[in-house]
Protein backbone atom coordinates (compact mmCIF):
# COMPACT_ATOMS: atom_id res chain seq x y z
CA UNK A 1 0.00 0.00 0.00
CA UNK A 2 1.19 3.47 -1.08
CA UNK A 3 1.37 6.38 2.01
CA UNK A 4 1.82 9.68 1.90
CA UNK A 5 0.65 13.52 3.39
CA UNK A 6 -1.82 15.79 1.63
CA UNK A 7 0.82 18.53 1.88
CA UNK A 8 2.99 16.17 -0.10
CA UNK A 9 0.78 15.73 -2.75
CA UNK A 10 -0.14 19.08 -2.59
CA UNK A 11 3.69 19.60 -3.38
CA UNK A 12 4.18 17.55 -5.89
CA UNK A 13 0.95 18.29 -7.82
CA UNK A 14 1.74 22.44 -7.49
CA UNK A 15 -1.73 22.22 -5.68
CA UNK A 16 -2.77 24.91 -2.68
CA UNK A 17 -3.59 22.99 0.39
CA UNK A 18 -6.49 23.76 2.08
CA UNK A 19 -6.77 22.09 5.38
CA UNK A 20 -4.96 19.70 7.23
CA UNK A 21 -1.62 18.42 5.41
CA UNK A 22 -0.57 16.24 8.12
CA UNK A 23 -3.55 13.30 6.72
CA UNK A 24 -2.42 10.51 5.07
CA UNK A 25 -3.42 9.44 1.75
CA UNK A 26 -3.32 5.44 1.01
CA UNK A 27 -5.89 5.40 -2.83
CA UNK A 28 -7.75 7.57 -4.83
CA UNK A 29 -11.47 6.69 -5.21
CA UNK A 30 -14.74 8.38 -6.83
CA UNK A 31 -16.78 10.89 -5.10
CA UNK A 32 -19.64 8.32 -4.11
CA UNK A 33 -17.50 5.36 -2.63
CA UNK A 34 -14.52 7.15 -1.22
CA UNK A 35 -14.16 6.83 2.06
CA UNK A 36 -11.40 7.69 5.57
CA UNK A 37 -7.74 7.33 3.61
CA UNK A 38 -8.67 8.37 0.87
CA UNK A 39 -8.45 10.98 -2.02
CA UNK A 40 -11.38 12.01 -4.56
CA UNK A 41 -11.30 14.60 -7.55
CA UNK A 42 -13.63 16.85 -8.70
CA UNK A 43 -13.61 17.78 -12.63
CA UNK A 44 -17.34 18.81 -13.77
CA UNK A 45 -19.54 21.25 -11.46
CA UNK A 46 -22.56 18.80 -12.23
CA UNK A 47 -21.31 16.36 -9.59
CA UNK A 48 -21.54 19.11 -6.77
CA UNK A 49 -23.88 17.42 -5.12
CA UNK A 50 -21.78 14.33 -4.73
CA UNK A 51 -19.60 16.26 -2.96
CA UNK A 52 -21.71 17.25 -0.29
CA UNK A 53 -21.94 13.61 0.83
CA UNK A 54 -18.07 12.33 0.25
CA UNK A 55 -16.44 10.95 2.78
CA UNK A 56 -13.17 10.77 1.64
CA UNK A 57 -10.42 12.29 3.64
CA UNK A 58 -9.77 15.19 0.70
CA UNK A 59 -10.76 16.63 -2.61
CA UNK A 60 -9.16 17.30 -5.60
CA UNK A 61 -10.75 20.69 -7.12
CA UNK A 62 -10.90 23.63 -8.99
CA UNK A 63 -11.27 27.54 -6.89
CA UNK A 64 -14.47 28.06 -7.87
CA UNK A 65 -15.84 24.79 -6.48
CA UNK A 66 -14.05 25.18 -3.49
CA UNK A 67 -16.35 26.99 -1.14
CA UNK A 68 -18.40 23.51 -1.48
CA UNK A 69 -16.13 21.53 0.25
CA UNK A 70 -16.34 20.61 3.73
CA UNK A 71 -12.94 18.22 3.69
CA UNK A 72 -9.60 19.24 3.12
CA UNK A 73 -8.69 19.98 -0.57
CA UNK A 74 -5.73 20.41 -2.96
CA UNK A 75 -6.90 23.52 -5.25
CA UNK A 76 -5.25 22.75 -9.25
CA UNK A 77 -6.48 24.25 -12.38
CA UNK A 78 -7.32 21.08 -14.08
CA UNK A 79 -8.65 18.32 -11.46
CA UNK A 80 -8.52 15.64 -14.18
CA UNK A 81 -4.88 16.41 -15.16
CA UNK A 82 -3.88 16.68 -11.45
CA UNK A 83 -5.89 12.99 -11.41
CA UNK A 84 -3.89 10.90 -13.72
CA UNK A 85 -0.79 12.43 -11.80
CA UNK A 86 -2.01 11.63 -8.52
CA UNK A 87 -2.99 7.51 -9.96
CA UNK A 88 1.10 7.85 -10.86
CA UNK A 89 2.13 8.48 -7.76
CA UNK A 90 -0.45 6.24 -6.26
CA UNK A 91 -0.03 3.50 -8.52
CA UNK A 92 0.23 -0.19 -7.37
CA UNK A 93 0.79 -1.94 -10.06
CA UNK A 94 3.53 -4.45 -9.98
CA UNK A 95 6.24 -4.84 -12.04
CA UNK A 96 5.95 -7.10 -15.47
CA UNK A 97 8.62 -9.00 -13.66
CA UNK A 98 11.59 -8.91 -10.92
CA UNK A 99 14.96 -9.83 -11.55
CA UNK A 100 16.18 -12.40 -14.53
CA UNK A 101 13.85 -15.77 -13.91
CA UNK A 102 16.21 -19.23 -14.23
CA UNK A 103 13.86 -20.12 -17.01
CA UNK A 104 14.53 -17.76 -19.41
CA UNK A 105 16.22 -18.35 -22.50
CA UNK A 106 19.03 -16.01 -23.01
CA UNK A 107 21.44 -15.96 -26.06
CA UNK A 108 24.97 -16.08 -24.73
CA UNK A 109 25.17 -12.64 -27.27
CA UNK A 110 22.37 -10.68 -25.76
CA UNK A 111 23.54 -7.18 -24.50
CA UNK A 112 21.65 -6.55 -21.04
CA UNK A 113 21.76 -2.80 -19.40
CA UNK A 114 21.56 -2.29 -15.78
CA UNK A 115 19.12 -3.69 -13.49
CA UNK A 116 17.09 -5.61 -16.11
CA UNK A 117 14.35 -8.28 -15.48
CA UNK A 118 12.98 -10.53 -17.15
CA UNK A 119 10.27 -13.15 -16.17
CA UNK A 120 9.94 -16.70 -16.39
CA UNK A 121 10.03 -18.54 -19.84
CA UNK A 122 10.82 -15.35 -22.08
CA UNK A 123 13.23 -15.96 -24.76
CA UNK A 124 15.87 -13.89 -25.92
CA UNK A 125 17.66 -14.19 -29.18
CA UNK A 126 21.24 -13.75 -30.62
CA UNK A 127 21.91 -9.88 -31.21
CA UNK A 128 19.47 -8.64 -28.69
CA UNK A 129 19.94 -5.30 -27.12
CA UNK A 130 18.46 -3.91 -23.65
CA UNK A 131 18.65 -0.67 -21.90
CA UNK A 132 19.00 -0.03 -18.52
CA UNK A 133 15.85 -0.58 -16.42
CA UNK A 134 13.67 -2.60 -19.16
CA UNK A 135 11.58 -4.77 -18.12
CA UNK A 136 10.21 -7.94 -19.99
CA UNK A 137 7.55 -10.05 -19.12
CA UNK A 138 6.79 -13.84 -18.55
CA UNK A 139 6.64 -15.88 -22.03
CA UNK A 140 8.03 -12.37 -23.98
CA UNK A 141 9.79 -13.09 -27.01
CA UNK A 142 12.47 -10.76 -28.56
CA UNK A 143 13.73 -12.00 -31.75
CA UNK A 144 16.92 -11.29 -33.40
CA UNK A 145 19.23 -8.03 -33.20
CA UNK A 146 15.77 -6.35 -31.19
CA UNK A 147 16.84 -2.87 -29.62
CA UNK A 148 14.67 -2.19 -26.63
CA UNK A 149 15.32 1.37 -25.14
CA UNK A 150 16.03 2.58 -21.32
CA UNK A 151 12.80 2.03 -18.62
CA UNK A 152 10.48 0.37 -21.40
CA UNK A 153 8.49 -2.35 -20.32
CA UNK A 154 6.65 -5.15 -21.82
CA UNK A 155 3.91 -6.97 -19.86
CA UNK A 156 3.43 -10.94 -20.35
CA UNK A 157 3.65 -12.65 -23.81
CA UNK A 158 4.37 -9.72 -26.31
CA UNK A 159 6.02 -10.86 -29.08
CA UNK A 160 8.82 -8.88 -30.77
CA UNK A 161 10.33 -10.13 -33.94
CA UNK A 162 13.54 -9.51 -35.41
CA UNK A 163 14.97 -6.17 -36.15
CA UNK A 164 12.24 -4.47 -34.38
CA UNK A 165 13.66 -0.95 -32.65
CA UNK A 166 11.62 0.03 -29.87
CA UNK A 167 12.94 3.37 -27.59
CA UNK A 168 12.89 4.57 -24.05
CA UNK A 169 10.08 4.28 -21.61
CA UNK A 170 8.01 2.43 -23.82
CA UNK A 171 4.88 0.44 -22.14
CA UNK A 172 3.70 -2.70 -23.75
CA UNK A 173 0.58 -4.61 -22.72
CA UNK A 174 0.46 -8.39 -23.14
CA UNK A 175 -0.56 -10.28 -26.24
CA UNK A 176 0.92 -7.51 -28.73
CA UNK A 177 2.63 -8.75 -31.60
CA UNK A 178 5.28 -5.99 -33.25
CA UNK A 179 7.15 -6.50 -36.91
CA UNK A 180 4.89 -9.51 -38.01
CA UNK A 181 5.06 -9.90 -41.74
CA UNK A 182 2.71 -7.17 -43.53
CA UNK A 183 -0.07 -8.51 -45.91
CA UNK A 184 2.27 -8.48 -49.06
CA UNK A 185 1.15 -10.87 -51.97
CA UNK A 186 1.39 -10.95 -56.20
CA UNK A 187 -0.72 -13.22 -57.47
CA UNK A 188 0.12 -15.25 -60.17
CA UNK A 189 -2.98 -17.09 -62.45
CA UNK A 190 -4.73 -17.53 -59.18
CA UNK A 191 -2.05 -18.17 -56.58
CA UNK A 192 -0.68 -15.95 -54.37
CA UNK A 193 3.00 -15.28 -54.01
CA UNK A 194 3.98 -14.41 -50.62
CA UNK A 195 6.60 -10.88 -50.74
CA UNK A 196 8.85 -11.37 -48.19
CA UNK A 197 8.70 -8.16 -45.79
CA UNK A 198 12.04 -7.04 -45.50
CA UNK A 199 11.94 -3.72 -43.58
CA UNK A 200 11.44 -3.44 -39.97
CA UNK A 201 9.19 -1.68 -37.30
CA UNK A 202 10.81 1.69 -35.13
CA UNK A 203 9.01 2.87 -32.25
CA UNK A 204 9.72 6.27 -30.47
CA UNK A 205 9.94 7.36 -26.70
CA UNK A 206 7.19 7.10 -24.64
CA UNK A 207 5.03 5.46 -26.61
CA UNK A 208 2.46 2.78 -25.05
CA UNK A 209 0.42 -0.03 -26.98
CA UNK A 210 -2.49 -2.00 -25.96
CA UNK A 211 -2.85 -5.14 -25.59
CA UNK A 212 -3.21 -8.01 -28.44
CA UNK A 213 -2.41 -5.20 -31.28
CA UNK A 214 -0.34 -6.11 -34.02
CA UNK A 215 2.10 -3.51 -36.10
CA UNK A 216 3.71 -4.94 -39.26
CA UNK A 217 6.53 -4.63 -40.15
CA UNK A 218 7.41 -3.08 -43.29
CA UNK A 219 7.67 -4.36 -46.78
CA UNK A 220 10.53 -2.71 -48.20
CA UNK A 221 10.58 0.66 -45.61
CA UNK A 222 9.90 0.77 -42.36
CA UNK A 223 6.67 1.20 -40.17
CA UNK A 224 7.39 4.13 -38.17
CA UNK A 225 5.56 4.90 -34.57
CA UNK A 226 6.67 8.60 -33.79
CA UNK A 227 7.08 9.47 -29.89
CA UNK A 228 4.73 10.16 -27.59
CA UNK A 229 2.28 7.84 -29.56
CA UNK A 230 -0.85 6.09 -27.82
CA UNK A 231 -2.52 2.46 -29.08
CA UNK A 232 -5.22 1.03 -27.52
CA UNK A 233 -6.33 -2.73 -27.99
CA UNK A 234 -6.57 -4.75 -30.90
CA UNK A 235 -5.60 -2.31 -33.38
CA UNK A 236 -3.86 -3.51 -37.12
CA UNK A 237 -1.52 -1.02 -38.11
CA UNK A 238 -0.21 -2.67 -41.45
CA UNK A 239 3.29 -1.98 -42.96
CA UNK A 240 4.75 0.97 -44.49
CA UNK A 241 2.20 3.42 -41.94
CA UNK A 242 3.85 6.15 -40.63
CA UNK A 243 2.15 7.42 -37.17
CA UNK A 244 3.07 11.05 -35.95
CA UNK A 245 4.50 12.08 -32.64
CA UNK A 246 1.29 12.44 -29.89
CA UNK A 247 -1.41 10.84 -32.30
CA UNK A 248 -3.99 8.43 -30.16
CA UNK A 249 -5.53 5.75 -31.57
CA UNK A 250 -8.20 4.13 -29.96
CA UNK A 251 -9.58 0.27 -29.97
CA UNK A 252 -10.05 -1.84 -32.68
CA UNK A 253 -8.90 0.55 -35.49
CA UNK A 254 -7.89 -0.84 -39.03
CA UNK A 255 -5.16 0.69 -41.05
CA UNK A 256 -4.11 -0.16 -44.53
CA UNK A 257 -0.65 -0.41 -45.11
CA UNK A 258 1.62 2.71 -46.27
CA UNK A 259 -1.15 4.93 -44.76
CA UNK A 260 0.78 8.27 -42.96
CA UNK A 261 -1.11 9.78 -40.43
CA UNK A 262 0.54 13.28 -39.46
CA UNK A 263 1.34 14.54 -35.45
CA UNK A 264 -1.09 15.44 -32.69
CA UNK A 265 -4.22 13.42 -34.34
CA UNK A 266 -6.94 11.51 -32.81
CA UNK A 267 -8.62 8.41 -34.71
CA UNK A 268 -11.86 7.33 -32.55
CA UNK A 269 -12.49 3.30 -31.50
CA UNK A 270 -13.20 0.79 -34.65
CA UNK A 271 -12.25 3.02 -37.49
CA UNK A 272 -10.85 2.11 -40.71
CA UNK A 273 -8.73 3.86 -42.69
CA UNK A 274 -7.82 3.45 -46.09
CA UNK A 275 -3.74 2.70 -47.54
CA UNK A 276 -1.80 4.90 -49.74
CA UNK A 277 -2.71 8.11 -48.52
CA UNK A 278 -1.76 10.72 -45.97
CA UNK A 279 -4.14 12.83 -43.17
CA UNK A 280 -2.49 15.90 -41.98
CA UNK A 281 -1.44 17.35 -38.37
CA UNK A 282 -4.08 17.99 -36.08
CA UNK A 283 -6.95 15.59 -37.38
CA UNK A 284 -10.09 13.98 -35.07
CA UNK A 285 -12.02 11.11 -36.67
CA UNK A 286 -15.04 10.05 -34.47
CA UNK A 287 -15.41 6.46 -33.68
CA UNK A 288 -16.36 3.53 -36.81
CA UNK A 289 -15.62 6.17 -39.44
CA UNK A 290 -14.51 4.97 -42.73
CA UNK A 291 -11.48 7.29 -44.17
CA UNK A 292 -11.34 6.58 -48.04
CA UNK A 293 -9.69 9.63 -49.08
CA UNK A 294 -6.95 11.67 -47.91
CA UNK A 295 -7.06 14.44 -45.45
CA UNK A 296 -5.31 17.68 -45.73
CA UNK A 297 -7.17 19.90 -43.73
CA UNK A 298 -7.15 19.75 -39.52
CA UNK A 299 -10.35 19.62 -37.81
CA UNK A 300 -12.52 16.84 -36.98
CA UNK A 301 -14.86 14.38 -39.42
CA UNK A 302 -17.37 11.87 -39.38
CA UNK A 303 -19.06 8.98 -41.15
CA UNK A 304 -21.60 6.54 -41.05
CA UNK A 305 -25.10 6.65 -39.31
CA UNK A 306 -25.25 6.65 -35.61
CA UNK A 307 -27.47 4.30 -33.76
CA UNK A 308 -31.71 4.94 -34.61
CA UNK A 309 -34.69 2.53 -33.49
CA UNK A 310 -35.00 -0.10 -35.68
CA UNK A 311 -37.87 1.04 -37.44
CA UNK A 312 -36.60 4.65 -38.08
CA UNK A 313 -33.19 2.89 -39.41
CA UNK A 314 -35.15 1.00 -41.90
CA UNK A 315 -36.85 4.53 -43.49
CA UNK A 316 -32.83 5.84 -43.33
CA UNK A 317 -31.86 2.85 -44.98
CA UNK A 318 -34.59 2.75 -47.74
CA UNK A 319 -34.24 6.44 -48.38
CA UNK A 320 -30.25 5.61 -49.30
CA UNK A 321 -30.72 2.70 -51.42
CA UNK A 322 -33.15 4.88 -53.15
CA UNK A 323 -31.72 7.85 -53.48
CA UNK A 324 -30.10 7.79 -56.77
CA UNK A 325 -33.57 7.68 -58.13
CA UNK A 326 -34.07 10.45 -55.93
CA UNK A 327 -31.47 12.42 -57.71
CA UNK A 328 -32.54 11.38 -60.84
CA UNK A 329 -36.17 12.99 -60.70
CA UNK A 330 -34.41 16.48 -59.01
CA UNK A 331 -32.47 16.91 -62.21
CA UNK A 332 -35.38 16.41 -63.78
CA UNK A 333 -37.91 18.61 -62.10
CA UNK A 334 -34.83 20.83 -61.76
CA UNK A 335 -34.92 21.16 -66.21
CA UNK A 336 -38.75 21.99 -65.86
CA UNK A 337 -38.44 24.72 -63.98
CA UNK A 338 -35.62 25.79 -65.55
CA UNK A 339 -37.97 25.78 -68.71
CA UNK A 340 -40.65 27.23 -66.84
CA UNK A 341 -38.66 30.04 -65.59
CA UNK A 342 -36.74 31.05 -68.99
CA UNK A 343 -40.11 31.34 -70.72
CA UNK A 344 -41.29 33.70 -68.11
CA UNK A 345 -38.41 35.50 -68.76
Amino acid sequence: MVSIRLADLAQQLDAQLHGDGNITITAIAPMHLAKEGQITFLSDSRYLTQLAKCKAAAVVLKQEDLAESKIAALVVKDPYLAYARLAQILDTTPKPAQNIHPSAVIAEDVKLGEDVAIGANAVMESGATLGNQVIIGAGCFIGKNVKIGQSTRLWANVSVYHSVEIGEQCLIQSGTVIGSDGFGYANEKGQWIKIPQLGTVIIGNNVEIGACTTIDRGALENTIIGNGVIIDNQCQIAHNVIIGDHSAIAGGVIMAGSLKIGKYCMIGGACVINGHMEICDKVTITGMGMVMRPISEPGIYSSGIPLQPNKVWRKTAALVMNINEMAKRMKALERKVFKVFSKDN
